[in-house]
């Protein structure tokens, strides 16, 4: 088997060399892409438009196929845009009390059911982080019943760094915000309201704000389907003032979250106002291309590259500008799809397997294109070899090492591992494991599917810069730039460790469209 393996590297690697892949190329792509012309690539707006319509014309430039609809490039995504109105109303009241939140600087959200306007009236409860989860032995509900209640909780899970119990200090599904609002609708809540805090979330409330603060994209309900009335967050200083309604803390209900014998708590407060939204059909789309394999039989099978277009569009100023490029997030990650695509084209040779190159919307939104191909794919999940992901990445410059999330949970490591060797990677585990991102991007669709999938990206040891450099630049894109107007194209940009990264993709995509087997998810377990 490492024989086998060996040779197919050699000759995937002999391909990959041939090919004339290009960070020139890459960083040309990531310059037009983040460019104040296409708007912030809002979904459903005349920058996403302008985004689909270039990266298609790029696959066509190229000779990949259209794969989408109807013999075109173009996946429709049937989404509904809700934009919350700024004159939407909440409060919490309690003995003649009451603490009102202003939109936007104290809470931010969405009705989930889509209506134009919906009334808010309902007891809180307290459920901690609002988890279930049998193979941990914890259950924050207990017994109670909170059908028709507005739940209060904090986003993550509980503390530990026994990695056998969620994870340690890895982030597991149990601890994203998504799971959150799904466990409350499963439990017949009214609504949920995540109490922000930086440590909790993982970032700050900036991130929320821009992220919620602004028109969400959703499946449509269908007649008679359950959702939740309101989908929320609230600063920690405005669950400070009205947990003090109840005389409580956050840091006091923070800590009660922690325990396993902890019971939901009900307030004694009611959440009541009036949510106002826009709501409207949002014309969106992912971009689909193929090349087809050279193997009679295994062209029915595929290797999925994938990389989300959107990014936040037109939002709040800061500093006076409210266009939210998204360079990093993800016009890069687009950028070296579109020359994993070209150099594919290229290859004389093409590998037995079908290439499908896709660029997905509503990523921002929770996933929500890349979710649609994964029911809707252009080659069964069951026949996908590996469904290789690329999202946001800094033009620094190359680094000695790699982060390959989620790759371990699939069967395709010795090939990951074995590409890595020959391009000289050292492969890292996730850096910031305690940020989820498993769960944050793309790949996560197509895991959830049955898909191989996982994400690839750049390391933190970058070649020539001091050993703390990546780490640095992590924190300070975190912090300063990630959902921001500032992420944007700078012109000393570094783009060799892309076009590196390119490269890795580009062989380790070869050689799973080349092996004997279908790379598999070695468990269902999510």
């Amino acid at each position: 088997m490492k024989r086998a393996f060996l040779a197919l590297g050699l000759a995937a690697l002999a391909a990959a060399q041939m090919s004339d892949v290009s960070g020139q190329r890459i960083r040309a792509h990531t310059r037009f892409l983040s460019s104040d012309l296409l708007e912030g690539r809002g979904v459903g707006a005349r920058g996403g438009r302008l985004a689909t319509e270039y990266i298609a014309s790029q696959f066509e430039l190229m000779g990949a196929k259209p794969a989408g609809d109807s013999g075109t490039y173009y996946q429709k995504v049937p989404l509904v845009g809700v934009e919350t109105q700024p004159d939407s109303s909440l409060a919490a009241t309690a003995e003649g009390q009451t603490v009102s939140l202003r939109w936007l600087d104290d809470f931010v959200g969405s009705n989930e059911r889509q209506q134009s306007a919906e009334a808010i009236d309902a007891e809180a409860v307290f459920v901690g982080h609002g988890i279930v989860a049998p193979e941990f032995g914890w259950d924050d509900f207990k017994d109670v019943d909170v059908r028709g209640k507005m739940l209060v909780l904090f986003t993550n899970e509980p503390e530990s760094s026994d990695p056998k119990f969620f994870g340690g200090k890895a982030l597991t599904y149990y601890g994203r915000w998504t799971y959150k609002y799904e466990q409350a609708l499963r439990k017949g809540a009214l609504g949920a309201i995540i109490i922000h805090t930086t440590p909790t979330a993982g970032y700050g409330w900036d991130v929320v704000r821009n992220s919620w603060g602004r028109e969400q994209s959703y499946v449509k309900v269908a007649p008679g389907e359950a959702a939740l009335a309101l989908a929320a967050w609230v600063t920690s200083e405005a669950g400070e003032r009205f947990l003090a309604l109840a005389g409580h803390s956050v840091n006091e209900l923070l800590k009660a979250s922690e325990s396993r014998g902890f019971r939901p708590i009900p307030l004694g407060i009611r959440f009541q106002g009036k949510i106002l939204s826009k709501v409207h059909e949002q014309e969106t789309r992912n971009v689909v291309a193929e090349i087809p394999g050279s193997d009679p039989e295994r062209k029915s099978e595929a290797v999925v590259f994938s990389a989300h277009w959107d990014h936040l569009g037109i939002g709040t100023p800061v500093d006076g500008d409210a266009i939210y490029n998204g360079a990093v997030d993800n016009a890069t990650g687009c950028a070296i799809l579109l020359e994993i695509a070209r150099a594919w084209a290229g290859l004389e040779q093409k590998p037995r397997r079908t290439a499908i190159f896709l660029s997905v919307t509503a990523e921002e939104a929770g996933l929500r294109g890349s979710e649609y191909y994964a029911a809707h794919p252009a080659i069964p999940a069951n026949k996908t070899a590996a469904a290789l992901n690329f999202d946001g990445f800094q033009p620094a410059g190359r680094t000695r090492d790699l982060v390959v999330t989620g790759a371990e949970r699939t069967t395709l490591w010795p090939l990951v591992q074995e590409a890595a060797r020959r391009m000289g990677y050292q492969i890292q585990p996730e850096t910031h494991p305690e940020q989820g991102h498993y769960f944050r991007s793309d790949h996560f669709s197509f895991a959830r599917a049955g898909m191989p999938a996982f994400s690839i990206n750049e390391g933190t040891q970058f070649l020539g810069k001091p050993a703390d450099f990546g780490d640095k630049l992590f924190e300070e894109f975190n912090a300063l730039h990630y959902h921001q107007p500032s992420d944007e194209f700078h012109d000393d940009w570094d783009f060799s460790g892309l076009e590196q990264i390119a490269r890795f993709g580009l062989l380790l995509g070869i050689n799973a469209a080349n092996a004997e087997e279908l790379g598999r998810l070695k468990s269902k377990s999510l």
